[in-house]
């Protein structure tokens, strides 16, 4: 795994830590960003990238600071 796939693997990892800490489904989060019911499930298996405003948009929903999506613990 390469230095940008280990980034949005670990991204991917913390969206799915807030996502389940605050109770919500990957279709319903999907949904509140006004997106495909999927993309979630796709951004936390790093089968698609996520963009810089939908990350906005997320930390806002999560309610966590944008800087938290990007704390891998390292």
């Amino acid at each position: 795994m390469n230095f940008e796939e280990k980034i949005y693997s670990d991204l991917g990892k913390n969206i799915r830590k807030y996502r389940i800490a605050k109770g919500l489904l990957q279709e319903k989060l999907s949904e509140l960003l006004e997106t495909n019911s999927k993309f979630i499930g796709h951004i936390e298996r790093v089968e698609r990238y996520i963009s810089l405003r939908k990350l906005i948009q997320l930390s806002q929903i999560l309610d966590v600071q944008l800087k938290q999506l990007f704390d891998f613990g390292e």
